[in-house]
């Protein structure tokens, strides 16, 4: 099963045996292998003087299995090699006789010999495991620190770790009101299950299947501590972006506030002046008097329909409503349309447009927003006697629509700020509308899948780029994924 195989975090047990049942059986086949090889070169090559030898190499053998296998194959192999060497070597020979007490002396000093051989190695067997037990644990707290650093994936990544760690069959975080947090694993309801509480109460953290043992449970502490924190950070970062997200709201809504204080006050207050003037005045006014009055109120009238329609837009931007309808749109076709709107010729703006350039996927409408806000600022901030450059290009799959002047520039700190709701950088009136545009043709462009970025132009001034992706380029994913699913 491999959820009870653990991974590479899984801690050695310390408990049971030193050596592992493999090394064990293997010193009892080394010393059955080795015992009838060595008497057959001994029996070959020896002679009656050569009973030191004889008596060195089953020593040998014995010393060979303990280093393999432990304590009990090293008894076993000194009891078999000394009752090999009294049989085949030591008179008379071919029978198990000990007539001299040296013999029996002899076969005891194997049997202790590979007794204290056998300690030590079952001594440094056992340093061995505790170091790599020690090992383990440090590399489990390492991961389960770096895993809490890590934020939103720490829950996930700590249980996963404690039934890797533990050989666990599975581990799962369940929240009070029942909900699963986090698990891993394939939990078993005929498994033996441990339920730990986390956190006061707020979660459990259950554990199916195996036992732990005290070393365990001490690191399972550490294990259940730092998924109380994991998730107290989950909840004070919930919160956190709660109060961002409120403080954002308050921030907007004290400048719309501001806004309709004074930017909507204005032409407001002109327009009821005018009404009210010609209202009061009657027919005592000039017909001068009176065209003037009514441009004055239909000039003021429009001015508050864009402003409040702007509003009306941004609102609609940030809280994700905007009404996109996207469709093949000629870029040049978008172009012209927003020149015409600012009523801007070829003495204010220079056109460089591709004309290979395929038609974009967007919302033509929403993409003469765009442009009309972009150029708007370029032509505000563009020199006297100097044109706004606009120039269309392709790469790959994605076009680009790039308005260039050569204005003063915005600071690279600043780009940022430049994109916020109700922000006029450099105007220190409010005579250029709520600060809404860039605002709002950043909300468009992405709206439509694409972006809008400020970059500095060579020699100085802004370039905007709105990118977007062209629409030849979806038809044949479409087609692509037409020809995927037919049968």
């Amino acid at each position: 099963n491999h959820a009870r195989a653990g991974g590479r975090f899984a801690l050695p047990r310390l408990t049971g045996p030193a050596l592992s049942r493999k090394r064990r059986l293997l010193g009892f086949v080394t010393a059955l292998l080795g015992g009838p090889i060595i008497s057959l070169l001994l029996l070959a090559t020896g002679s009656d003087d050569s009973i030191t030898t004889d008596v060195l190499s089953y020593q040998l053998l014995v010393v060979i299995v303990a280093l393999i296998g432990g304590i009990w194959p090293a008894v076993f192999a000194a009891v078999l090699s000394g009752l090999t060497l009294d049989f085949l070597f030591i008179a008379p020979v071919h029978t198990v006789t000990i007539s001299d007490p040296v013999h029996a002396i002899a076969l005891v000093l194997y049997v202790v010999i590979a007794m204290l051989v056998s300690v030590v190695v079952d001594q440094a067997a056992r340093r061995a495991r505790a170091a790599r037990r020690a090992s383990a644990e440090a590399e489990l707290l390492a991961t389960v620190a770096g895993s809490v650093l890590r934020g939103e994936v720490a829950v996930p990544a700590l249980v996963s770790r404690a039934r890797e760690a533990f050989g666990l069959a599975g581990v799962r975080l369940v929240a009070a009101d029942g909900r699963v947090l986090a698990t891993d694993g394939e939990p078993v309801r005929d498994e033996r299950r441990t339920a730990i509480p986390v956190g006061d109460g707020r979660a459990t953290l259950e554990l199916h299947g195996g036992d732990l043992d005290a070393g365990s449970r001490r690191l399972l502490d550490v294990v259940v501590a730092q998924l109380a924190a994991a998730l107290e950070r989950a909840d004070l970062a919930e919160t956190a972006a709660e109060a961002g997200a409120l403080a954002e709201t308050d921030q907007v809504r004290s400048a719309l506030l501001s806004a309709v204080s004074h930017d909507l006050r204005r032409p407001l207050a002109s327009a009821v002046a005018a009404l009210g003037g010609l209202r009061a005045a009657g027919d005592h006014l000039s017909e001068d008097d009176r065209r003037e009055l009514i441009e004055t109120a239909d000039e003021s009238l429009a001015t508050l329909s864009v402003l409040v329609t702007d509003l009306l837009d941004v609102s609609r931007v940030q809280a994700g409503v905007l009404a996109i309808s996207l469709a093949p749109v000629d870029a040049a076709d978008v172009v012209i349309a927003a020149l015409d709107e600012l009523d801007l010729g070829p003495d204010e703006v220079e056109l460089a447009l591709d004309p290979e350039l395929p038609a974009l996927r967007a919302d033509a409408v929403l993409l003469q927003r765009v442009l009309v806000n972009v150029l708007a600022n370029a032509q505000r901030y563009t020199p006297a006697g100097v044109r706004v450059r606009i120039a269309t290009s392709r790469l790959g799959g994605i076009a680009e629509i790039r308005v260039i002047d050569h204005g003063p520039g915005i600071a690279a700190e600043r780009r940022t700020d430049m994109f916020s709701p109700f922000q006029r950088l450099g105007d220190t009136d409010n005579t250029a509308g709520l600060g809404l545009g860039l605002a709002l043709s950043r909300g468009f462009a992405e709206g439509m899948g694409g972006t809008l970025v400020p970059e500095d132009t060579p020699g100085g001034g802004l370039t905007m780029v709105v990118t977007l992706p062209v629409a030849e380029r979806d038809a044949e994913a479409v087609a692509s994924g037409i020809r995927e699913d037919a049968p």
